[in-house]
C-alpha cells in the first residue's frame, strides 16, 4: 500500500512541477488524437450525410458495417496497418511505419466509423420537415445539407468527441504503428504501459492522471451536450 501512496505523491509532484517529458508526451498525444479526429470529421460527416439522406442498393449493409466497425479492436487496426505500411507491404515505400503519420492513419481508421455511425444517427434524428422546408424555400443542395447539419449540431459535436475519446485512450495501434519511440512517437497510453513494466509507478501514475483528466473533460462536454 505504501508504494501506491508514494506513486500518487510522486505523480502529483511531476504534474505540478510541469515535468518536461510528461508535457511532451501529453502534447504529442493531443496532437495525434486531435489530427486524427479532425480528419475523421472532415471525411466522415459528409460521407455520413450522404448515406443518411440517400437511398441506394446495399444501404442497410453499409450501415451494419459502420456500426460493426465502431467496436473494431485497436490491435486489429494496428495489425492490418502494420502489414500495409511495413517494408514488405504495398505501402512500404512511403516509410510511414514508426512515424507520427503512420499513427495518425491508425487513429483515423479507429475514429472514422464512430464519427460516421453517430453522424448518421444524428441526421436521421432531424425532423424530415427541416429538409423539405429548406428545399421548398429554394435552398441549394449544399444549403439544405448545412441546414440539416446545423439542426443536428449538438449530436455532431458529441460524435466528434466520441471519436476523440476513442483514439486518445487507445494503445494497441499506437504501439504497433509508432513503436513507442521516446521523444518521437510516445503517447500517454504507450508510455504508461512502458513505465509500469519498468517499475516507474510515479511517472506512469502521472500520465494516467492526465489521461483520466482528458477523459473526464470529454465526458463532461458530452453530458453538457445531452442536457442541451
Amino acid at each position: 500500500m505504501d508504494y501506491i501512496i508514494e506513486a500518487f505523491v510522486g505523480a502529483f509532484r511531476l504534474i505540478l512541477t510541469l515535468d518536461r517529458e510528461i508535457l511532451t508526451i501529453a502534447l504529442f498525444s493531443l496532437q495525434m488524437a486531435g489530427t486524427a479526429t479532425v480528419l475523421a470529421t472532415v471525411i466522415g460527416v459528409p460521407l455520413a450525410y450522404g448515406i443518411a439522406t440517400r437511398n441506394f442498393p446495399g444501404k442497410r449493409t453499409v450501415l451494419t458495417l459502420f456500426n460493426t466497425l465502431m467496436a473494431l479492436p485497436t490491435v486489429v487496426v494496428g495489425l492490418f496497418c502494420y502489414a500495409f505500411l511495413s517494408r514488405r507491404g504495398p505501402l512500404g515505400f512511403l516509410d510511414l511505419l514508426f512515424t507520427p503519420s503512420g499513427m495518425i492513419i491508425g487513429d483515423l481508421i479507429l475514429a472514422l466509423p464512430l464519427v460516421v455511425a453517430l453522424t448518421i444517427a444524428a441526421v436521421n434524428a432531424v425532423d424530415p420537415r427541416v429538409q423539405l422546408t429548406a428545399r421548398a424555400l429554394g435552398a441549394t443542395s449544399r444549403q439544405t445539407s448545412w441546414t440539416v447539419l446545423l439542426d443536428a449540431r449538438y449530436a455532431l459535436v458529441a460524435a466528434v468527441l466520441n471519436g476523440f475519446g476513442r483514439v486518445i485512450a487507445e494503445v494497441g495501434a499506437a504501439t504497433m504503428l509508432g513503436g513507442n519511440i521516446r521523444g518521437y512517437t510516445r503517447t500517454l497510453t504507450t508510455a504508461i504501459a512502458l513505465e509500469t513494466s519498468k517499475g516507474e509507478f510515479a511517472f506512469a501514475m502521472a500520465l494516467g492522471l492526465i489521461l483520466l483528466t482528458l477523459a473526464l473533460i470529454v465526458n463532461l462536454l458530452l453530458r453538457r451536450l445531452q442536457e442541451v
